[in-house]
């Protein structure tokens, strides 16, 4: 069975730091406007960053690890997509809420989110 997926955004990691502070930085920084920021029930607060190019989205986010930035990827089948990862050489980290924190060969972690706008954006690759 095939499923889709292509990248999705950036998310930045900001370690102890609020995400409207995260965002009053970033946003201006990035040529980009900051949402409000919000917390989710867990407590995990993020910060939307709107306008960024080929419709990719880009937010803030609270962590406790040390800052970084992490690429989201978006598929229609978060599980297809780690599998077909998983081949080339990722390696699975956890499942985190609703994604799959990755690892790439490299060192790099990422995301594997549930794709919501397929319509919008770049047309999703289809992996068989």
């Amino acid at each position: 069975m095939s499923h889709r997926s292509r990248l999705a955004g950036f998310i930045i990691d900001c370690q102890g730091t609020d995400s409207d502070a995260a965002a009053a930085f970033w946003a201006p920084a990035l040529g980009l406007k900051a949402e409000p920021g919000y917390t989710e029930d867990d407590g995990a607060q993020y910060a939307e960053l709107l306008g960024a190019p080929a419709a990719l989205h880009v937010e803030v986010q609270r962590v406790d690890h040390a800052s970084r930035v992490h690429l989201d990827i978006e598929a229609d089948d978060i599980d297809a997509e780690a599998d077909r990862l998983e081949a080339l050489g990722a390696r699975r980290i956890g499942k985190v809420k609703r994604w799959w924190v990755m690892e790439a060969p490299t060192g790099h972690r990422f995301c594997i989110v549930q794709m919501k706008y397929p319509e919008r954006g770049p047309a999703p690759n289809t992996w068989k």
